[in-house]
């Protein structure tokens, strides 16, 4: 039983005349076959007998330039091929035997047909072809055997006679029927008059008439790749300035060049700046790309070629790069639906932004190394990222960060995308896109059933040099050449309305089909850049990511560091009330302090939850407080070697050393930064391998930051330290009436101590000392503890605190002192320790460290 049956109805308006069509030989065809017909019906407007002798079908083949047909045809676009004067399906006949006098025609199979109207060469008639389905095969048809061998050789041309019949709306026409395996394919046909013999009627361009079967106009929406109910395949593309693109199809024998090529007619193809094309049968495929000509190349960047041909900006997956990827094939979409993934009941653990502590990670660095003990198929991968979720439960971590994960140029890094909806391959245990499209889902649900976060670091600000958009429509993608410190970068168009649409439509993408929970914008103050560099008071992407609804859930960052420069900009982020930020001043006002360079009134601003930027209305919780980040110096690095570019301070000695004095320091170093993040309103962001002392030897080189070394996190330093961040993460918990505060402290809820209790120098550069106490609000929280008196010393001397008296029936019970040796630098049980001394609780705090103490009136 054929069902699919597609009917093409050509209706001359001129009379005696007869249909003939020619069939040639062709190169094999590789198309897969599904089971439908297409039928071909003709029906004249006069009631006068014609005949058909023969029909050619051609398929669609390559290159435009070695049309043979003499003049140019109608349809154009579907006349290519380089190897041979004449294009045909392969062993193609008619078989005459099986024609029967009739049509089954009837005039509700042309409803929703595809019209096509030609003029004939002389007398001014025309002629209407008409192309629609119906769902079985006609009695009444002529059946066009494809797999007849009868054919051998160019010159084996046979000229098939087919009479054109009476239908029941009084007028003329005949069926063909076909397997459909072999779509997309071309009909060409002219007319012959039964009275003279030697007239044959052709289109007013003096060419056959010709109709496209199985490829369609399309659709200009959605972008990129799209299927319909009925297995239809829709290619969609934007670009402005292009004068002619090719839809360029790939088998599974490789890239060098492609199995077809199908060139757009912006007459039927194009819709205002989309040009799509839809194809019934794809099977035979396995990627695609475009080749865009014209003026797509205005800004004469000298990296994209007219020949390139370039990956879908929207393309879902991506299918293996070419070799070097130097070559005019790059990047190709792979021509296969997104594997369904089976989520279950997993649901957002929508955690509040104070109570996140986020672990900033490299997905593939992170489980590398030989020591996470993962089979080599898992190690480097999301499957190995989720095999180490027990992990980020024991220091305490509720959200993951990862380092960007899109297709991007693996010589440049992470930081230079080539696509903005598709996975890296690399991160995938088999290193194939629909692995890795199920091993990142598989571990986001993980995540999420341990409650755990899954957020993303995003690159909107610009593409690697081998992307695809500088090959579609550069300049409407890209701002200009020579706008300030952009001139030699490919800088997106953010505020563009392409480009803004694109932006959307990928964080999209992430949110719905990947789960993620939210995302940091690497370079965020690109995206306040007008079409000609400008900073805008109210750029129209930050606003519509702010108020778009399938992000409403999601937490936004602005990152303002700059991956060309490798330095943070200070800009003023319009927010809406959803924009957090990651805090750079945070982490430069305490790198310099517990060095010894920075003054007590730039701590103090830190500590409290930088009121200085987000004081307007969003408070404490949109700050993203880092110490240490994955493009510079790590923890250890930062007390290991000396730079005033990342603020640091070798303590005592540079590099590698086995002095013991300077590595006690250095430990004590590291718990103080540790310390001081944690207590500091805002979200706490750890970088990858914190606690586990990695380094990159003082490099600031991508390429130097090694795999983390899973066997450090056995040794004394890997314990005390994953440790320890546990328990400061369970500290905030415990006391989020003052460590995890959506507003701002009120004054009368903080008291300053400078030396000896007396009041701080804030402005005193030489002063390197500063205490506070934070007043628990005990009506609003009647089952909190008391007071916190918190302590800083970065001088290199020791320093004797004065601790204000405790709360009434209670003591002071000391929590955290970064001085003394492991284990008893911190105690979930307190120990009371402050010495009375003229009426007064002092305790002697050592250089270089800090203290915290609880009153409460029982042991914690």
């Amino acid at each position: 039983m054929h069902n699919n049956l597609t009917v093409i109805s050509i209706s001359p308006t001129s009379c005696n005349a007869q249909l003939t069509t020619t069939e040639f030989p062709s190169p094999d065809s590789t198309m897969a076959s599904f089971m439908s017909l297409f039928s071909l019906s003709l029906i004249p407007f006069n009631q006068h007998k014609f005949q058909a002798k023969s029909f050619c079908f051609h398929k669609p083949l390559i290159q435009r330039k070695h049309h043979q047909f003499g003049s140019q045809n109608l349809f154009f676009p579907f006349f290519r091929n380089p190897s041979s004067k004449l294009c045909a399906t392969s062993r193609l006949s008619i078989e005459e035997t099986e024609q029967q006098v009739g049509t089954s025609t009837r005039p509700e199979d042309l409803k929703g047909a595809l019209a096509y109207l030609f003029r004939t060469e002389t007398g001014g008639g025309l002629v209407k072809v008409y192309v629609t389905k119906k769902k079985d095969r006609g009695d009444a048809s002529c059946f066009v055997d494809m797999d007849s061998t009868g054919l051998s050789g160019i010159a084996a041309k046979r000229m098939n006679v087919s009479p054109l019949v009476q239908t029941s709306v009084g007028k003329f026409g005949v069926e063909l029927e076909f397997d459909a395996k072999y779509v997309p394919l071309y009909l060409s046909f002219f007319l012959m008059s039964s009275l003279n013999a030697g007239l044959e009627i052709r289109s007013h361009r003096r060419t056959n008439f010709c109709v496209p079967v199985g490829l369609l106009p399309g659709y200009p929406s959605p972008l990129g790749l799209s299927y319909s109910p009925d297995g239809s395949v829709n290619f969609s593309i934007f670009s402005r300035h292009a004068e002619s693109v090719v839809l360029c199809l790939y088998d599974e024998k490789g890239v060098e060049k492609p199995a077809l090529e199908v060139d757009l007619d912006p007459y039927v193809n194009r819709s205002g700046d989309m040009w799509h094309v839809s194809l019934e049968n794809v099977k035979s495929f396995v990627s695609y790309g475009f080749r865009c000509r014209g003026g797509v190349h205005k800004q004469n960047r000298g990296d994209s070629s007219a020949e390139h041909v370039v990956l879908d900006p929207y393309a879902k997956i991506v299918a293996n790069s070419c070799p070097g990827g130097l070559g005019l094939v790059q990047n190709l979409g792979w021509l296969r639906k997104e594997p369904a993934f089976d989520w279950g009941d997993d649901f957002h653990p929508d955690l509040s932004m104070e109570e996140l502590v986020v672990y900033r990670l490299n997905v593939k660095r992170f489980t590398q190394h030989e020591s996470s003990q993962l089979p080599s198929g898992s190690a480097g991968t999301f499957t190995g990222l989720a095999e180490k979720v027990q992990h980020f439960k024991d220091i305490g971590v509720n959200a993951v960060l990862l380092e960007p994960v899109f297709t991007f140029d693996e010589k440049k890094g992470p930081y230079f995308p080539c696509n903005f909806f598709s996975l890296m391959h690399i991160y995938g245990p088999s290193g194939g896109p629909e692995s890795t499209m199920a091993s990142m889902k598989e571990m986001v649900k993980i995540m999420h059933a341990n409650g755990i976060e899954v957020l993303m670091e995003v690159v909107f600000s610009n593409t690697a040099q081998i992307g695809a958009l500088q090959g579609i429509d550069d300049s409407s993608y890209y701002l200009a050449n020579g706008v300030g410190d952009l001139k030699i970068r490919s800088a997106l168009n953010c505020n563009y309305p392409i480009v803004h649409n694109l932006v959307l439509d990928s964080l999209r993408h992430w949110v719905t089909e990947f789960h993620i929970d939210g995302f940091s914008f690497i370079n965020a103050s690109h995206l306040l850049r007008g079409f000609h560099g400008e900073y805008l008071s109210r750029p129209p992407l930050v606003e519509a990511i702010a108020f778009d609804p399938v992000l409403s859930k999601t937490k936004i960052i602005a990152d303002c560091w700059d991956p060309h420069d490798m330095v943070a900009k200070e800009i003023h982020f319009p927010h809406w009330m959803r924009w957090a930020e990651m805090n750079a001043k945070f982490c430069n006002d305490v790198r310099n302090f517990l060095r010894g360079e920075s003054l007590l009134s730039d701590l103090a601003t830190r500590l409290c939850g930088s009121g200085d930027m987000f004081s307007d209305g969003r408070g404490p919780t949109f700050s993203f407080n880092y110490i240490a980040k994955n493009l510079g110096f790590s923890l250890v690095d930062l007390v290991s070697f000396n730079s005033d570019d990342e603020l640091s301070w070798n303590c005592g000695e540079e590099g590698a050393t086995n002095n013991t004095t300077v590595l006690e320091t250095r430990l004590k170093q590291i718990r103080n930064f540790l310390f001081v993040l944690f207590v500091s309103l805002g979200v706490p962001v750890l970088n990858m391998g914190d606690e586990c002392a990695h380094s990159s030897g003082g490099s600031l080189a991508h390429d130097d930051i090694k795999p983390i070394t899973w066997n450090t996190l056995t040794t004394g330093f890997g314990k005390q330290i994953s440790q320890f961040i546990f328990f400061m993460s369970s500290l905030r918990k415990r006391r989020s009436d003052l460590l995890q505060r959506r507003s701002f402290l009120k004054e009368e809820n903080i008291e300053w101590y400078g030396s000896d209790g007396a009041p701080p120098r804030w402005e005193d550069p030489s002063c390197k000392f500063l205490a506070m106490t934070l007043k628990a609000e005990v009506a609003k929280f009647p089952e909190s503890s008391g007071d916190l008196f918190i302590a800083f010393n970065a001088a290199d001397h020791p320093e004797t605190t004065v601790l204000p008296l405790p709360p009434e029936g209670m003591s002071w019970y000391r929590l955290v002192d970064t001085a003394l040796p492991f284990p008893s630098f911190f105690s979930t049980s307190g120990e009371i320790v402050p010495e009375m001394r003229a009426g007064l609780f002092t305790y002697k705090m050592k250089s270089h460290s800090c203290v915290l103490f609880e009153a409460c009136n029982y042991t914690i």
